[in-house]
């Protein structure tokens, strides 16, 4: 008589059976990685347009140049208003120098990831007076 070895039929079901609930557990923890790398992006983004306003801000105050005088910075001209980068191209943008296609500008939206449709963006309000700070918000609806 022959000796068989191998696995019988139970015991390769209860293999499958617990490689499904594994899988089942596992990817709603993966599936959504897209959504949190823009938010990560896009937080990223809003703090690094705060900490370019304050940079060139602090520039302009340190030169004793007037609220309305444009800076270079890193080789970079900055559009200046009421001594904080402007909201647009030549002001936050060029203050922020991003790289060139991941970003996209929009002066009624604000700075968005390209590619991505609604509402998933980081928009600039410029200074809209003397000793008033631009305001920067995030717009996560549609990430």
């Amino acid at each position: 008589m022959k000796h068989q070895s191998g696995f019988t039929l139970i015991e390769l079901i209860m293999v499958i059976v617990i490689l499904g609930i594994l899988a089942a557990t596992a990817i709603p923890k993966f599936a959504d990685l897209k959504t949190d790398a823009r938010l990560s992006a896009l937080e990223g983004l809003k703090g690094a347009m705060d900490a370019a306003g304050a940079i060139a801000h602090g520039y302009q105050q340190a030169k004793g140049y007037a609220s309305n005088v444009d800076v270079t910075i890193a080789g970079q001209g900055v559009s200046m208003v009421y001594g904080y980068p402007a909201a647009t191209g030549s002001g936050i943008v060029a203050a922020l120098d991003l790289s060139a296609g991941k970003y996209v500008w929009n002066s009624a939206s604000g700075i968005t990831i390209s590619g991505v449709t609604g509402a998933c963006s980081v928009s600039y309000i410029g200074a809209t007076g003397a000793g008033l700070a631009p305001v920067t918000t995030l717009l996560t609806d549609d990430c």
